[in-house]
């Protein structure tokens, strides 16, 4: 019995989100958010003006998104992302890490020119 294999170009697309959340990082948020009451609806990430280096994250739970956001599923947990912070943080990777110093969300942005010496603001 013969099998049929796909070509390369019937193949279908795998697209992959511009920004990704790891595991750790969807499981923290989650944590986080089953504390809070209503529970918000999703979490939104962005860049702001701002920092020592001209440029900082943020992260907030959000009820709904916004018009010109785009919307990210990661393992069920909705993402908001707006437009203008989308452009900083195209092929960024947001990780939960925890070590004996500190415990926090960590951004491995390949945009980055340079971050400040407190990790918290960056510059492109």
């Amino acid at each position: 019995m013969a099998t049929a294999t796909l070509t390369p170009a019937e193949t279908p697309e795998v697209k992959k989100t511009p920004l990704s959340l790891s595991d750790t990082a969807v499981g923290k948020v989650r944590e986080i958010m089953a504390t809070q009451d209503p529970l918000p609806a999703g979490l939104r990430i962005g860049v702001v003006g701002g920092g020592c280096s001209g440029f900082q994250y943020s992260m907030s739970f959000e009820n709904q998104s916004g018009m010109m956001d785009k919307v990210f599923t990661f393992d069920g947990l909705k993402v908001f992302v707006d437009a203008t912070s989308l452009m900083y943080l195209n092929g960024c990777v947001v990780d939960y890490v925890e070590t004996l110093e500190a415990a926090g969300f960590k951004f491995e942005n390949p945009n980055t020119k340079s971050t400040c010496g407190c990790g918290s603001s960056f510059s492109v």
